[in-house]
């Protein structure tokens, strides 16, 4: 599966109103510094100390908006 690795910081910017509950989100251990990554699925995981941890879920057309932000294609 393909992924794309952005920052907690760049995930806030590429949200959608009503998207995501951002509150839960940094309940989550997501800050601007944290190392997120995204699958082609639009799941959202929080790279933690000993692996990755899913936190949430884009919808809609989140899959141009990653490209668009991050400059990046989908890795494997």
């Amino acid at each position: 599966m393909g992924f794309i690795e952005l920052t907690g910081k760049t995930l806030l910017d590429l949200v959608n109103d009503g998207e995501l509950d951002l509150t839960q989100l940094r309940k989550s251990g997501v800050t601007g510094d944290s190392i997120l990554r995204v699958n082609q699925f639009g799941e959202i995981e929080l790279r933690k100390r000993h692996g990755w941890e899913m936190v949430g879920g884009l919808i809609g057309d989140f899959e141009r908006r990653l490209h668009q932000m991050t400059g990046l294609d989908w890795a494997v």
